[in-house]
């Protein structure tokens, strides 16, 4: 059965916020990936500042919870994060087939941001906006089936 877990949304203190949450869990980041480690097809030259944001974070708790966290960069933002709207609800699959049903099934007549597909950290993943507007990130992880 698919597992939920809370993804939240910083504008920059990602990396602050989940050294914060990791002091009181406790354990070690299980991904810690920048937006200058993604592949960058527009060419667009990163500021440092920018390069530095985290895209993708993902801290184990207890046996079988994970927080995941990013930062959201100012362009691909079209509204500011306050409270009530920093926050996606992340899925993991037990398979690629649960994972392909899923996201078939709650982003019909909604807004895909990421197709389902393999992902620079290596999980099958994607990302959208189901039809009631509810933020929506998907993945399998093979390592941990």
């Amino acid at each position: 059965m698919a597992q939920l877990h809370p993804h939240l949304l910083f504008r920059g203190n990602t990396e602050e916020a989940f050294g914060f949450y990791a002091s009181v869990f406790g354990g070690n980041y299980e991904v810690l990936l920048r937006m200058k480690d993604m592949p960058n097809p527009t060419g667009r030259e990163l500021s440092e500042s920018e390069g530095n944001k985290i895209i993708h974070i993902v801290l184990p708790i207890g046996k079988l919870g994970q927080l995941l966290g990013s930062d959201v960069a100012e362009q691909y933002s079209d509204e500011e994060l306050v409270t009530g709207n920093r926050y996606t609800i992340a899925i993991q699959a037990d398979s690629k087939e649960e994972a392909e049903q899923l996201y078939q099934g709650l982003s019909a007549g909604g807004v895909v941001e990421m197709p389902l597909e393999e992902s620079p950290w290596n999980t099958y993943f994607g990302m959208f906006a189901d039809k009631y507007g509810i933020q929506w990130m998907l993945e399998f992880n093979p390592k941990r089936v």
